[in-house]
């Protein structure tokens, strides 16, 4: 007699065959040469793993020998004891891992911003057990994305970048990467969910693929690899509460970027300054809407490009230059996929009428601190990363400023931290000049020695005056 253990036992084992087989015998369709019942994700292992790479870097850290009971981290105490400081901390290493994958011939390598932020030293080791040393050439840390290339003059193997638009819900998917630093594991998996939205701590993206195949620490900057051989992907993100959940950056949004990053070091992407939100059943009831899709604008900027073309809170957006917008990821990526100064056509629901109004595009906040400049030179010698309030980084740091430059990164050990400053401390005025860019921060300090920077910071301000480094 067969007991319901033994039957459950067995329906589940031919299931897993049935689908294992499903993915075998599908492969004599696939575009990069598997033989009919040939694995195809070990295919995908042999074939692209030596264009996957191990990426470890190593920043200094300033740390103090105790007993200070907090006041290290106190600006007055480090601005009337600073020296003093110094002698009671020191400078040690930190290091760090995560994935990558090479992208051209040349060396040039796609991976998270966040595994190569602040580093000093970066080196990549391929899986034939080669080392190289890279350098950072551009960073996007709104879309948590870097490029960096191997010091060499060797010719590397790549992976073919995909189409993330065209990989659907139940789409076979392979992860490669270095989780827990053990290098080139493999993980299978199929695309869970689109378009996700993850809002938490350090993590404010929208747009992310899902993904059941196994991400862990390590992974992230790894390629997330269809069935077709083409990375569809970026692995960057895991909830830790949560099993069989993982996120990677659509594939798309990085070949949009990576000219810019490659070229300028930052990306130069439109900028309308509004915030949406997606067209609810709710809200198309309480608006007495006939429409299925769109996104509902809410906050609208003050000076932003929205505002001067008379955008307005509560106006549906429904289409850009005729094009359906069906939801927040569309909608931002469509908008960030075009160039500053861009005219760009928004038809819109406004108090149930149709309209369409021309927006001039402009500059995404950020985007000028690629301008090679005195002003960015001295911020680098500093050890700061600033970027102009907007909205996201007011909702981060919890802002209340409309104006000034937020200190978005402070490298360990750096003269800017030890005089006192923080990450998210607001750049208010410099020698009595406010400063709204780069460009004013240039201008402020023409022919100056030293610097007087007015911060704020959790709504007090105060002074942190500095030299001006050589």
């Amino acid at each position: 007699m067969v007991t319901r253990k033994k039957f459950l036992s067995t329906f589940f084992a031919a299931l897993l065959i049935a689908v294992f087989s499903t993915v075998v015998f599908a492969a004599d369709s696939l575009p990069f040469n598997v033989t009919p019942g040939e694995n195809p994700v070990k295919k995908i292992a042999k074939e692209f793993s030596p264009a996957v790479v191990n990426i470890d870097v190593e920043s200094i850290v300033t740390q103090s020998y105790g007993g200070l009971g907090g006041l290290e981290n106190d600006p007055f105490f480090r601005r009337f004891f600073g020296e003093e400081f110094r002698r009671f901390s020191r400078s040690i290493p930190m290091k760090g891992r995560g994935s990558g994958f090479i992208v051209s011939k040349e060396g040039l390598i796609l991976t998270n911003n966040h595994v190569v932020e602040g580093a000093n030293k970066i080196t990549v080791t391929l899986s034939s057990g080669k080392t190289f040393e890279a350098k950072v050439i551009g960073k996007d840390p709104t879309f948590d994305l870097a490029i960096i290339k191997l010091q060499s003059e060797e010719e590397f193997p790549v992976i073919e970048m995909g189409d993330s638009d065209a990989i659907e819900v139940g789409d076979w998917v392979v992860a490669i990467g270095n989780p827990y630093g053990l290098e080139h594991t493999v993980t299978v998996g199929v695309i869970s969910a689109k378009n996700r939205s993850i809002h938490a701590q350090n993590l404010n993206f929208d747009g992310f693929l899902q993904t059941d195949a196994a991400i862990n620490p390590g992974n992230s900057g790894g390629p997330l690899i269809g069935l077709d051989g083409k990375v569809v992907g970026i692995n960057t993100a895991i909830l830790p509460y949560a099993q069989g959940l993982g996120f990677a950056i659509p594939v798309n949004m990085a070949k949009q970027i990576m000219n810019d990053l490659v070229e300028f070091g930052s990306v130069k992407r439109g900028y309308l300054g509004v915030s949406v939100q997606n067209l609810s059943a709710e809200f198309k009831e309480a608006f007495e809407l006939d429409v299925e899709e769109g996104v509902v604008i809410g906050d609208v900027l003050t000076g932003e490009a929205a505002e001067k073309a008379g955008v307005k809170r509560g106006d549906v957006v429904t289409h850009i230059n005729g094009e359906e917008v069906k939801n927040v990821a569309a909608f931002v990526n469509k908008i960030r996929s075009f160039a500053p100064n861009t005219k760009i056509k928004l038809s819109l629901i406004r108090e149930k009428k149709p309209l369409d109004i021309e927006v001039e595009l402009g500059l995404m906040p950020g985007a000028e601190a690629a301008v090679s400049n005195r002003g960015q030179e001295i911020l680098d010698k500093l050890g700061i990363a600033v970027t102009p309030v907007n909205k996201e980084l007011q909702n981060k740091y919890r802002i209340d400023m409309e104006e000034g430059l937020v200190i978005t990164r402070i490298i360990q050990g750096s003269e800017a931290q030890t005089t006192g400053l923080s990450e998210g401390d607001v750049i208010f005025e410099v020698n009595n000049s406010r400063v709204n860019s780069i460009e004013d921060f240039n201008k402020a300090i023409a022919n100056k020695k030293s610097l007087a920077l007015l911060i704020s910071r959790s709504g007090k301000t105060f002074y942190v005056p500095m030299k001006i480094p050589e």
